[in-house]
């Protein structure tokens, strides 16, 4: 997987947000005077990715007050642990989701449900690309913490968890109010590369830890007043984040039938 940043990588939602697109996945960027926080961090082989994107924006690592991680999965979390304990930066994330960033237990899709998969569009060559960049590798959080408070965090932009829960048991968007933007992890995406649908969407069943639960977690998305939505996986979307939800519900339904 290539590590150099592209034309196009970085986008700049406002002032103080930036999105970018690593291999497969997305982070945010979130920027206020000489103090960030990252949202996800990508794969562990999108670190040199990861840092040219903090240079782009004007953001040092030791100057990262957090790394919020929507979930513990290998393509958010692959450079979270390496900021910790070069910089002593803070990882955060939803109670549910610290014995998971631990590596108490993995809930992430198996081998086994990709090869028996590897048929469909898709699935063969993203699944390459995610062993190269290290989705298999072992990558325990020494010390991933709970939010110390509920409601908004004290940090730039101050982000709003939003949990939502079936993707994994953990799982946290992010609403940024300030900006108006939503950062919803992979309980909503639109596109990725094992799916041939375009726009708001589940992840393909095979991903989910609890599909039904995840279904049913788009409706505190729903909820959310955005009309920037920076998910983990496709293009930003530019529009009502509550309505991209309830798009992707209704997909889910239409395909549950």
């Amino acid at each position: 997987m290539t590590s150099a940043l592209r034309t196009g990588d970085v986008v700049r939602i406002d002032e103080h947000v930036h999105a970018v697109r690593g291999g497969d996945t997305n982070w945010v960027i979130v920027k206020e005077g000489d103090s960030a926080v990252l949202i996800d961090t990508g794969y562990p082989g999108d670190r040199e990715r990861l840092l040219a994107s903090l240079a782009a924006v004007g953001v040092a690592p030791g100057a990262l007050a957090a790394v919020l991680v929507t979930h513990a999965h290998n393509d958010h979390l692959g450079s979270a642990e390496r900021l910790r304990a070069a910089h002593g930066t803070p990882v955060l994330m939803h109670e549910d989701e610290v014995p998971h960033a631990r590596r108490d237990f993995l809930h992430q899709v198996s081998v086994g449900q990709v090869l028996a998969r590897a048929w469909r569009p898709g699935v063969a060559p993203w699944a390459l690309r995610a062993l190269r960049a290290g989705g298999t590798a072992h990558l325990p959080v020494a010390d991933p913490r709970a939010f110390p408070a509920d409601g908004p965090l004290d940090l730039p932009g101050a982000p709003v968890p939003v949990h939502s829960p079936g993707h994994t048991r953990g799982h946290c968007a992010y609403l940024l109010p300030r900006s108006g933007v939503l950062v919803s992890g992979d309980a909503l995406v639109t596109g990725h590369p094992t799916s041939r649908t375009r726009g708001p969407q589940l992840l393909p069943g095979m991903f989910h830890a609890d599909r039904a639960r995840a279904r049913d977690s788009l409706a505190a998305l729903e909820a959310v007043d955005a009309d920037v939505l920076v998910p983990g996986h496709g293009p930003v979307h530019h529009g009502s984040a509550g309505d991209a939800a309830a798009v992707a519900r209704e997909r889910a339904d239409r395909r549950a039938r």
